[in-house]
């Protein structure tokens, strides 16, 4: 199947509300939540749906709708409950909150220019030896200094629209070669994607993403019916790098204050370690340069000092 012949519908967030919340149900085993297990014959894996709507305090009726994707009517009292329920962790229960009552507003702002602000530009540009770059909706790379060039590749040499994490993720070999954990990029990559879509199911950008994906990755099909989500964040990546070796390095993520669709991400070794050699090695080769501003949907703001 071609990818280019998909058309980027909206995705269903009935069909997304239904989905997550069995996932979620199913994960959960009776005695995880002080129920007593009764048997070994249960026809559904996790929680029933009438042990879920007793630990949230609702009808069985009223949670089967919610569950078959009818959130229209539901109070965020009762989405709290069932989060409790359920067990949700933050970016979950935010998730479930986007899925059953989504906001109008955001089918318009989902596809809109993705604009870079050009202090923000020249303030990774001038972070030397600390691999920084931006990143927007959909993983978007929206803009990277020369350290992050020469960690990560040339992104100044890929078409515009493959300047996407998600797209290296999947799609690049060379990101399986990067990445020692990869397989757990992978999934965390796919799961900030799940929390885009609960945010903007109306932007075209994504479900074209999703589908090229879909169609090009058995892995990517595998992790997104799993339907888990969460936000960027912080931790630690090990990498096996072409010129400098194996690197172990400290990620933030530094959500921007003025525009939270933009989040600019860090990486740094621990002082006196092999790895701080290593980023200062990777510094003097000056592998790549820094390029800014043009991804699909962004604000094309010129390139960076070669």
């Amino acid at each position: 199947m071609d990818a280019s012949a998909l058309s980027p519908e909206p995705l269903d967030t009935r069909a997304e509300l239904s989905e997550f919340l069995r996932t979620r149900r199913a994960r959960l085993q009776p005695e995880d939540v002080g129920l007593p297990n009764f048997g070994r014959h249960r026809r559904v894996p996790g929680l029933r749906r009438e042990e879920l709507a007793q630990l949230a305090g609702v009808s069985v009726a009223y949670y089967t709708r919610l569950e078959q994707g009818n959130g229209r009517n539901v109070s965020g009292e009762v989405l709290d409950a069932i989060a409790r329920a359920l067990r949700l962790t933050d970016a979950e229960h935010s998730h479930l909150l986007h899925l059953a009552k989504p906001k109008a507003h955001k089918k318009k702002r989902g596809a809109r220019p993705q604009r870079v602000r050009p202090a923000l530009l020249q303030l990774v540009d001038a972070m030397d030896g600390v691999p920084a770059y931006v990143v927007g909706r959909r993983s978007d790379i929206l803009g990277w200094n020369r350290m992050a060039a020469a960690l990560f590749g040339d992104w100044g040499a890929l078409p515009a629209e493959e300047r996407n994490w998600a797209r290296l993720c999947f799609l690049n070999p060379s990101s399986r070669e990067l990445f020692v954990d990869w397989e757990q990029k992978a999934a965390d990559m796919v799961s900030f994607l799940r929390m885009d879509a609960g945010c903007y199911p109306n932007d075209p950008l994504l479900s074209a993403l999703v589908g090229e994906l879909s169609v090009k990755s058995e892995e990517f099909r595998t992790l997104w019916a799993r339907h888990d989500v969460r936000e960027k964040g912080h931790g630690v990546k090990r990498m096996r790098h072409a010129v400098v070796g194996d690197l172990t390095l400290s990620y933030e993520t530094l959500r921007l204050p003025d525009d939270h669709e933009q989040s600019l991400v860090t990486y740094h070794a621990e002082p006196g370690t092999e790895s701080e050699a290593g980023l200062r090695l990777l510094a003097s080769v000056g592998v790549g340069r820094g390029v800014v501003g043009s991804a699909p949907g962004a604000e094309s703001w010129g390139a960076g000092p070669g």
